[in-house]
């Protein structure tokens, strides 16, 4: 049976080395910024093209709407009175 400690050991890292690695983890964190900045950029453009493609879908709709009101009109036989 294999039984863990309750405490861990100490690591011992050269003082260069450890800064080396805080430099790593401090540039990771910053690209990790970046690339959150970015998505959310990202986002932003595509809710307002979904709000752009809803208003041209919208006018679309009410011209073809339009249209067919103008189409039946022009089209249907007079009613005799």
């Amino acid at each position: 049976m294999v039984r863990y400690a309750t405490r861990e050991a100490p690591i011992f890292v050269k003082i260069d080395e450890y800064k080396d690695i805080l430099d790593i983890l401090s540039l990771v964190k910053d690209r990790l910024k970046e690339a959150k900045r970015s998505l959310a950029d990202i986002n932003e453009l595509k809710n307002d093209e979904d709000s752009e493609l809803e208003m041209w879908s919208s006018t679309l709709n009410e011209i073809d709407k339009r249209l067919e009101v103008i189409n039946r009109t022009l089209f249907e036989p007079e009613s005799t009175w």
